[in-house]
């Protein structure tokens, strides 16, 4: 799995995804505790509005910026988001309102929103083989559940040494590395820039060009679906967590990360066994196979959290939410797969950038309305997120082509002369 560390190019690119994603931790702990701190009475809502304003910022900003920085090195937008993000990350330390909390968290994210879609679409210009690219999805996603598993870890550590707003110049320092990282890397050009492919659209067709291109292509629009599923049964777990340790089987807070880490756990087995998986198997039975399994997991909540005995009882939903992100990591990691092959290679960051957008809308839904619903009974809102996940995973299947494209490999001499350009980079 570690075999595309061998391209020097890729390996500073994932090394630069893994210290950003650890800065980003520590900031996610730090703002909780500085939540708390500005208001004690209400620590609750300030932390529950920042994370709403992630998901806005997640929601617009992404296909505007994919728009906004079109002519632009990608390099260079990379660098330019980290060193905004760098800034933020080292200006809260000293912020003394809460609403100064909630503008910095706006311009953070939106740098966030401005990374991520282009980093993701500077990847299949880098590994022009499918299994390489594959791999690499996998490497990322790993990266992402050992992320949210090992920061708490970390951020606790640190706050043995140092106080809570100290964490921020962790995040600041994680930052700083991305970008220098980024900088070390030779980042390919733009697919179609050089062959003048399609001319510069307005920014306003520009912004919706990702959007058109999922609604169009008959093999982005199953996606779409699939993200609803992944924020339905994702949003239970993640919101009404606590609430089943807290209330319904009445253990100590330190067991929340336990149920957490089996979700996370169950991410990683994933992400490790899709590369293999992929190359037998089709995306589109791979990919609805997981939504059926976090859905049918959802499902079986109500029948866990009826066991009377708490030890059984969250061993029971500790075995869901493993298979929660089981399901959750085979729906996501291999999009990347079918967006490469199904999108010109000059729409790829207006694709990206779609994806990121239109899948976190999804979460802004399902955040609230797990919440929400979480007030009527826990049984009552597992299957109303049962209902929607599984009628989204149906529409998914019904929608997609049953017939699968040709695996899209790249030549020998295209792919000598990635290595040698990579091996040259080094």
């Amino acid at each position: 799995m570690l075999r595309v560390l061998k391209y020097p190019t890729y390996r500073r690119l994932f090394t630069a995804q893994v210290v950003a994603l650890v800065g980003t931790g520590l900031a996610t702990v730090a703002l909780g505790l500085v939540a708390y701190d500005l208001n004690p009475a209400d620590a609750g809502g300030v932390l529950g509005t920042v994370l709403a304003i992630k998901m806005v910022a997640y929601v617009v900003v992404a296909p505007l910026a994919a728009a906004a920085v079109a002519r632009l090195p990608r390099k260079w937008v990379l660098i330019g988001s980290d060193a905004l993000r760098l800034v933020v990350a080292a200006s809260l330390p000293f912020v003394g309102e809460v609403w100064q909390v909630y503008v910095l968290i706006f311009v953070m994210q939106a740098a966030s929103a401005t990374f991520t879609p282009t980093f993701q679409s500077v990847i299949p210009d880098v590994l022009k083989d499918e299994d390489d690219y594959t791999v690499a999805l996998s490497l990322s996603r790993l990266a992402y559940d050992l992320e949210s598993i090992l920061s708490p870890v970390f951020a606790a550590a640190l706050l043995l040494l140092v106080p809570s707003s100290a964490l921020f110049f962790g995040t600041a320092v994680g930052f700083a590395g991305s970008a220098l990282l980024v900088a070390a890397a030779i980042i390919p050009r733009r697919g179609g820039e050089d062959a003048g492919e399609r001319p510069q659209l307005p920014f306003g067709n520009r912004a919706r060009r990702g959007a058109e291109l999922f609604v169009r292509t008959a093999e982005l629009r199953p996606i779409l679906l699939l993200n609803l599923a992944v924020a339905a049964a994702g949003a239970f777990v993640l919101v009404q967590t606590v609430v089943i340790v807290r209330t319904t089987f009445g253990q100590d807070e330190n067991v929340v990360p336990l149920l957490l880490a089996a979700n996370g756990l169950g991410s990683i087995a994933a992400a490790i066994a899709l590369p293999r998986v992929l190359r037998r198997l089709p995306e589109r039975r791979v990919m609805l196979t997981g939504g059926v399994a976090l859905t049918v997991a959802v499902g079986l909540a109500p029948l866990a959290l009826g066991i009377a005995q708490p030890a059984w009882g969250l061993v029971a939903v500790g075995l869901l939410w493993f298979l929660v992100g089981l399901g959750w990591s085979t729906v996501e990691t291999p999009v990347g797969r079918i967006i490469r092959r199904n999108v010109p290679a000059a729409d790829l960051p207006d694709a990206f950038a779609a994806q990121f957008s239109l899948s976190h809308a999804c979460w802004l839904i399902t955040y609230p309305l797990a919440g929400w619903l979480g007030t009527t009974g826990l049984s009552a809102t597992a299957l109303v997120l049962t209902g929607v996940a599984g009628a989204a995973t149906l529409a998914a299947a019904r929608l997609w082509p049953t017939t699968e494209p040709a695996r899209d490999t790249a030549d020998d001499t295209t792919q000598q002369d990635t290595t040698s350009r990579d091996t040259a980079a080094g």
